[in-house]
């Protein structure tokens, strides 16, 4: 069981960048997904989630309306389309995994893969 993100880099403040996290050894239908980032000093906190039974999503206020999840089971991918980039969105973002739904508990997620960097800096 492996969950890789990626699609992380540096953007200008009100950039874009799409993240993907590609799972591998297991279907990914089964599963809802959570995206959730850490800044240097500060817990990790959720960000978005997925449902795998309907595709309800979630979000944190932070992100609303600039940020959209989506997933493609077929390429066994979820994604983090981010809009609107501010300087407070930097950290690392990461995905993770969780049976039966969503959830706003970090620790309800597991298999962690490693995470991404973004920096949103002029």
């Amino acid at each position: 069981v492996q969950l890789q993100a990626s699609g992380g880099g540096l953007v200008q403040p009100g950039g874009s960048l799409k993240l993907s996290c590609a799972a591998s050894g297991f279907v990914l239908d089964y599963f809802a997904v959570g995206w959730f980032r850490q800044a240097p000093g500060k817990e990790r906190e959720g960000v978005s989630c997925i449902s795998n039974r309907d595709g309800t999503t979630d979000y944190a206020d932070s992100v609303k309306g600039r940020f959209t999840i989506s997933r493609d089971n077929a390429k066994n991918t979820a994604y983090l389309q981010m809009n609107s980039l501010k300087p407070e969105d930097t950290a690392v973002y990461y995905c993770a995994i969780k049976r039966y739904g969503c959830s706003p508990m970090v620790s309800d997620f597991h298999s962690w893969g490693q995470g991404t960097q973004v920096t949103v800096s002029s």
